[in-house]
């Protein structure tokens, strides 16, 4: 029992460590050659944790072999537009100025369900509005709206808006994030002097609290159970 738990946890780290090194992105948003990558990686991983018969350098070395093989198209990816073209496809635009390019939707399988329920989710009921709607390489919809369909920005306005700070969490679950303290320009005796504002006395009582450079506060007490 002992020894599939100690598999089990190295071939885990080792999943992880190598979705980590492909990059930050959901699966929804993974290219097709990065897909086929985190699939082959999760199958080969579950061989030897299904046979403990099984060396466990047959699941690692796979998974080794595949990351290697990622990074190594990644980097020709970026050199090679041919190559990217041909592993990751091209942007295909299935809307143009209001009108459906139905030969694009039949290539890509896309149903006028499935238009639909994407441009909902974006907001938008009327497809008469879309100036160019365009699938991208990884499957999801990108929609650009007529200039006058567009909702109005406040520099088109004229109207000046003051900067606003990136917001950064100082408190979490209780936890001091002090890195993120020091990042806003603040101090632990900052903090203290804004807790005790708010009847609070240790931070183990704050459930969250984030802060910017610009003085914007958000704050929210730990509620009791």
């Amino acid at each position: 029992m002992a020894i599939a738990i100690i598999r089990t946890i190295i071939l885990f780290s080792a999943i992880v460590i190598s979705l980590r090194i492909m990059g930050k992105r959901q699966l929804g948003e993974l290219e097709p050659a990065e897909l086929v990558v985190a699939v082959l990686i999760s199958d080969l991983a579950s061989h030897p944790l299904q046979d403990i018969g099984t060396p466990l350098l047959y699941g690692l070395i796979p998974v080794l072999t595949l990351l290697c093989f990622q990074i190594i198209i990644s980097g020709v990816m970026l050199k090679s537009v041919h190559v990217r073209s041909f592993l990751c496809g091209k942007p295909s635009v299935i809307i143009e100025n209001g009108r459906i390019i139905q030969a694009e939707m039949r290539k890509n399988r896309l149903t006028i369900d499935e238009l639909s329920e994407e441009l909902r989710k974006k907001d938008i009921l009327d497809i008469a509005s879309v100036q160019f709607g365009i699938i991208e390489t990884d499957g999801s919809l990108s929609a650009i709206l007529f200039p006058e369909c567009s909702a109005v920005t406040p520099q088109q306005m004229n109207i000046q808006i003051e900067p606003s700070g990136y917001p950064v969490i100082i408190i979490d679950d209780g936890q001091l994030l002090t890195e993120n303290l020091t990042k806003i320009g603040r101090d632990e005796r900052w903090l203290k002097k804004q807790l005790s504002s708010r009847k609070i006395s240790d931070v183990s009582q704050v459930f969250m609290m984030s802060a910017d450079n610009c003085g914007n506060i958000y704050f929210a007490a730990r509620e009791a159970h």
